[in-house]
């Protein structure tokens, strides 16, 4: 019943809000518009401020070490890409140009590795 009688009340707030900016807009539009332009503007503010001084601080240590990784291997895979330009361009410009076979080359992924565990503790089943 409590429940009931709580909703009734916020249509009742909600019907009331309606007319009073259905009002305000036809009576004063401009002063309307304007309310609404300093309402949003505050609202922006205190988002930034919230964000300023709260939201940006709470970056962790992970997300420091995994960002100067991403940075890192970038720097990596561009300097390899331009020695691999230059070779290619020196290698063309010294021998005859032949028809090549297109060969299929493997690609590796060397962004992924292969992390060791503790292949010495492996327990001996027969002992059990």
């Amino acid at each position: 019943m409590f429940r009931h009688r709580f909703s009734v009340w916020i249509y009742i707030l909600l019907g009331l809000a309606i007319i009073g900016l259905g009002s305000k807009l036809l009576t004063n539009p401009t002063g309307f518009i304007m309310n609404i332009l300093i309402i949003a503007g505050l609202g922006a503010l205190i988002y930034g401020a919230i964000y300023f001084f709260i939201i940006r601080k709470r970056t962790t240590d992970d997300l420091i070490k995994y960002k100067k990784a991403v940075k890192q291997s970038k720097k990596k895979y561009k300097n390899q890409q331009t020695k691999k330009a230059s070779t290619s361009k020196a290698i063309k410009k010294n021998q005859p140009i032949l028809k090549k076979k297109k060969q299929v080359k493997k690609t590796d992924a060397p962004h992924l590795r292969v992390i060791d565990g503790k292949k010495q503790k492996r327990k001996d089943r027969a002992t059990f």
